[in-house]
């Protein structure tokens, strides 16, 4: 069979790409055929996503990926991150500048919803970790401040399945990124329309939902004739992006729960893979979530703060004229004392504070640790606590499954960060296989290749990701050292001053 293309279109928090995959026999080589920047806009005291621009961005790597592989082009389809949404009208407009997960009009929203429904009942009916940040607090707060905008609401679409309407014309929402909202029944695999109506949701405007690999059909007339593509298929992949990288992780063990996963970028995900929801008293005291996967199967994991701590400290060295590269703060951190200062990742003061740099002052202030004082110190302390949650969390992981953890697979950008992967294999004990760096990317096609008939089962995704990138693995270290650091940061975590 001659050489297949399969293009996929990977948004993150920070940039996009539109990405070919060429898939030959049992070997997948991805390419990057366009990058374009993506973050928040602040509009009038808000953050947006600037949808159109993308939209913009998205149409011009498609025509370059049209150039060079035209007829061997099958299909196209999206991954993004979780929880943002698009309104439409009746009119098929948009309801308004689609809002950022980090505007701060869901602050206060989670408390309001449990004023109405209790939390365990929330958490029974979604099985998802309660994060503000959630789809369902976004609707709340719109609910409170602009009720007249939701009424307006004809279709609700996740960021990715709004892509694919520009690309289509379907309006659907693909089940992994459905599971992100808090709006969505893990038992039932509809959307939680009962508890909605408890918290005054409308319903109505929630469309069909689709699995990973579904053909949601084909291009519109105008972006054939925008991009020079011809009348390919538009695949609904995983279309959160870590349930692609997921599906893209190269195991020898799908479904068996002794190995996990962190995607790690801006976040960091970090879950096993299980055939159906973990719900129950102890995991909602653990405030895990149960986001959808491959064929049903869901990732019990939990979201960690991840490398958004240290990009926000390059920020803010930069805004005081200390300009360095990621791997100069890297080498750095590597020469700096080690266990100086921790702080507890998820700590909401780190969510989206003015000034990173700041915020650990404050929290290394307040928990009577020294205040790091130079880049290295600043980013050292922000691995080093980051590894020290992946332990504590791999530990409730083996809780909630009962399987002990043999490995961990680390995929996504932050794969890059050999500090941070050396660090998660000490603070776990466990070795750490790295990559892929492109998981994202590689799921997604490779979902594409299999509702096309190419690819027959997640199993073979994993068999061909295996095949055609390289990993490398990390072994623990330093075993006692790291078991001192742990007691310290279980104290810190536990709201604890710390004895140094």
């Amino acid at each position: 069979m001659p050489a297949q293309c399969f293009l996929g279109i990977d948004l993150g928090a920070e940039s996009g790409r539109v990405l070919a995959g060429i898939l030959n026999e049992n070997k997948i080589e991805l390419e990057e055929i366009y990058r374009f920047s993506n973050g928040p806009v602040p509009l009038a005291g808000t953050r947006r996503w600037n949808v159109t621009g993308l939209w913009a961005s998205i149409l011009k790597g498609l025509s370059l990926a049209a150039q060079k592989y035209g007829n061997q082009i099958i299909s196209v389809g999206v991954d993004t991150w979780g929880v943002d949404y698009v309104l439409l009208s009746e009119k098929q407009e948009m309801l308004g500048q689609p809002y950022h997960y980090r505007d701060p009009r869901t602050e206060g929203m989670l408390d309001l919803a449990t004023s109405r429904v209790p939390q365990q009942e929330i958490f029974d009916a979604t099985g998802l970790q309660f994060m503000e940040i959630n789809t369902l607090y976004q609707l709340l707060a719109m609910q409170q401040t602009d009720p007249e905008l939701l009424d307006q609401a004809k279709t609700f679409l996740m960021i990715p399945d709004f892509f694919h309407w520009l690309l289509s014309g379907s309006q659907v929402v693909e089940f992994t990124n459905a599971t992100t909202t808090q709006c969505l029944n893990p038992v039932t695999g509809d959307w939680a329309y009962e508890m909605l109506r408890k918290l005054e949701i409308p319903t109505a405007m929630l469309p069909k939902l689709v699995s990973p690999g579904t053909k949601l059909g084909s291009l519109r007339e105008e972006v054939m004739q925008n991009t020079g593509l011809g009348k390919i298929d538009v695949i609904a992949p995983a279309t959160h992006d870590t349930a692609s990288a997921v599906a893209a992780i190269p195991t020898t063990q799908t479904g068996n729960p002794n190995w996990a996963y962190i995607s790690s970028g801006t976040w960091s995900l970090m879950g096993v893979e299980v055939n159906s929801a973990v719900l129950g008293k102890r995991a909602f005291e653990l405030n895990f979530t149960n986001e959808g996967g491959i064929d049903g199967t869901y990732r019990l994991l939990k979201n960690i703060m991840g490398l958004w701590l240290v990009q926000e400290c390059k920020r803010a060295f930069e805004r005081q004229g200390q300009s360095m590269e990621y791997s100069e703060l890297a080498e750095a951190a590597a020469s700096a004392e080690a266990f100086r200062s921790l702080v507890d990742p998820d700590d909401s003061r780190f969510l989206s504070p003015p000034d990173m740099l700041e915020a650990i002052t404050q929290f290394c202030t307040e928990t009577r640790q020294p205040v790091p004082e130079t880049p290295g110190q600043y980013i050292r302390c922000a691995l080093e606590s980051l590894a020290l949650k992946y332990q504590k969390v791999a530990g409730w992981l083996e809780e909630l499954t009962g399987t002990p953890l043999e490995v961990i697979h680390i995929v996504g950008g932050g794969t890059k960060n050999e500090l941070l992967n050396q660090f998660t294999a000490n603070a776990c004990q466990i070795p750490v296989i790295i990559g892929p760096v492109e998981a994202t990317g590689l799921g997604n096609v490779l979902v594409q290749a299999r509702a096309a008939g190419a690819v027959s089962s997640l199993s073979e995704i994993r068999e061909i990701v295996l095949n055609s990138v390289e990993t490398s693995r990390y072994e623990p270290q330093e075993k006692s050292v790291w078991e001192e650091a742990i007691q310290r940061f279980n104290n810190l975590i536990n709201n604890a001053t710390v004895d140094l």
